[in-house]
């Protein structure tokens, strides 16, 4: 799917703190710029619409409204917690 650009302005200052500390944590601004909006697009845009552009761009995963996504990538959490816990008792 083709990607669009998006700017934004921002305070300097704050935009060097921000890289620096993610940066610390391994991601950048790009990057929780960009959950950040996926988040936006599955709060805002109807189920349907973000069905067809899916299906359109190639992608028959279903779509998860955000309250299900955090939701499964909680189960995720837990589901790989757990592995690791058994994985050292053994």
């Amino acid at each position: 799917m083709k990607k669009a650009v998006i700017t934004v302005n921002f305070d300097e200052e704050k935009t060097a703190a921000l890289k620096l500390y993610l940066e610390q944590k391994g991601t950048s601004v790009e990057k929780e710029l960009a959950k950040s909006l996926e988040t936006l697009f599955a709060k805002s845009v109807p189920a349907g619409v973000r069905q067809f552009i899916a299906l359109r761009s190639g992608n028959s995963a279903t779509v998860l409204s955000p309250k299900k996504k955090k939701q499964k990538i909680q189960e995720e959490k837990i589901s790989e917690t757990y592995m690791k816990t058994e994985e050292t008792r053994s």
